[in-house]
């Protein structure tokens, strides 16, 4: 189901509004950096059986609490970290989630060693299908079901849904596009 269908005039106008930061300037629109392709994927992985309004408000604790989504830094997470991320209240505290987040950061490291980024490694699988997409993400990275993999790839672009053809932002995105990326 697109996003566009979740924003809508009966919520309180705090809850629009972060729906509609969200929807109007990054659901869909392609990420050109590691850090927040990264960031994205730690986001779907933790909004796994909670709503994606309580990650939206937590995206800031997030990005703090990992470290800007910096991947080395991530990487390196000792038991001394993990510590801080369970007894931290303002982001999900979910061993298994923050298991895939460092066991993720460390995969990424090596696409980026073999592929020049991560970017890149998701460029090649480009045009994959969704299944296809699925078995390539269980296979490479942790804590990885459909509809995380579904999530992460039509909220960077890599697959079409995140936006209707009638809704505003969808020419929008299209604009920004490399043109080898427009999926039809």
């Amino acid at each position: 189901m697109s996003y566009c269908c979740f924003v809508n005039n009966a919520q309180p106008a705090e809850r629009k509004l972060l729906h509609k930061q969200y929807h109007d300037n990054h659901y869909g629109f392609p990420l050109h950096d590691d850090y927040e392709l990264f960031g994205r994927l730690i986001l779907e992985i933790n909004q796994a059986g909670l709503s994606w309004e309580t990650i939206l408000k937590k995206e800031a604790a997030f990005r703090i609490a990992y470290h800007n989504y910096n991947i080395a830094k991530v990487a390196a997470y000792t038991q001394k970290d993990i510590e801080r991320l369970l007894n931290n209240p303002d982001i999900i505290r979910n061993k298994l989630k923050i298991k895939a987040a460092i066991e993720n950061a460390k995969t990424i490291l090596q696409l980026q060693k073999q592929f020049g980024s991560f970017e890149n490694w998701l460029n090649q699988h480009h045009k994959l299908s969704l299944t296809n997409w699925i078995k390539l993400f269980k296979k490479t990275f942790y804590f990885t079901g459909g509809q995380i993999v579904n999530e992460f790839l039509m909220s960077t672009g890599y697959l079409p849904g995140a936006h209707t053809k009638d809704c505003p932002i969808y020419s929008k995105i299209l604009a920004t596009r490399p043109q080898w990326l427009i999926i039809k």
